[in-house]
């Protein structure tokens, strides 16, 4: 079916008091593991290229673009292309042309003046060709060489007054927020600030974003999304699933040298990895 967008998906979700699960997606494997997942459980569903993805492909964004576009619009359900935690003003511009709807600015890093003022800027430049974009205020961590911040840390969670300052000033249309999760988690031992995620959820006026959402278990991101988060990122979780299948894999067949054995028991477990995230998600 047609490539749908972000923005139509997070809007359809928070309507009905759900959440659309976003994939981060590094291979083709990747992107087939999430359109058949979702398919599985006829769901929607959002492939995040990241910045980070694209430096491993040498730099370049297109191949996987194009790849991703062409996967969506053979899927049975509906599928957005999202570009995720962009700090690159050239990889930004090159989004529209690639086939992205949606964009997450990440400025987070910065003071927060300079934060909005890049977010601003990246704003314009995306409404002005029709982008869906998203940022992030307070600082998640565990995002490439970023550490995690503690939990306690001035800055490391979103201050819902800054918070609705910052979505007035910058135009954005989803804000991901900073509530007690992390980056590159293996593990699924993290908790939420429940009471400040029902404060941001009070006081903003645009979707929320969960980022780091790998670490979480299934609990807290039913929690989540009763709380009112509308977009839920996931990108660990996926290699933490097809990196244990292609171990064991490998580890009972130590003669096998043709990689379509172990890319296909890798992909099937992330498939049901994305069928168990996006059932989790959807009330019941």
């Amino acid at each position: 079916m047609p490539l749908t967008t972000t923005g139509e998906l997070v809007d359809r979700a928070a309507a009905a008091g759900s959440a659309v699960a976003s994939f981060n997606v590094i291979t083709l494997e990747h992107v087939e593991a999430v359109i058949a997942g979702a398919e599985s459980v006829n769901a929607p569903v959002v492939l995040q290229v990241s910045e980070n993805a694209v430096k491993f492909r040498y730099g370049r964004l297109l191949p996987l673009a194009r790849a991703a576009v062409a996967a969506a619009e053979r899927a049975a359900v509906p599928v957005a292309l999202h570009l995720d935690h962009v700090r690159s003003d050239a990889l930004l511009r090159q989004a529209a042309d690639a086939g992205f709807g949606s964009v997450m600015y990440d400025a987070a890093r910065l003071p927060y003046a300079e934060n909005l003022a890049a977010t601003r800027a990246a704003v314009d430049w995306a409404h002005a060709r029709g982008l869906w974009i998203e940022a992030e205020l307070g600082e998640i961590g565990g995002k490439g060489e970023t550490p995690p911040l503690d939990a306690h840390a001035p800055g490391a969670r979103t201050d819902p007054d800054q918070a609705r300052a910052f979505v007035a000033d910058s135009g954005v249309d989803a804000l991901a927020v900073a509530v007690g999760t992390t980056h590159a988690m293996t593990t699924r031992t993290a908790t939420l600030d429940h009471v400040l995620l029902e404060r941001l959820s009070a006081t903003l006026d645009v979707p929320l974003v969960l980022h780091g959402s790998s670490g979480l278990p299934d609990t807290e991101l039913t929690a989540a999304v009763g709380s009112g988060i509308a977009k839920v990122n996931i990108g660990t979780a996926l290699n933490v699933a097809m990196t244990g299948a292609i171990r064991n894999f490998l580890a009972a067949h130590p003669e096998a040298v043709d990689s379509r054995g172990y890319l296909t028991v890798g992909r099937e477990a992330m498939t049901r990895a994305v069928a168990d995230i996006i059932v989790t998600l959807t009330p019941h």
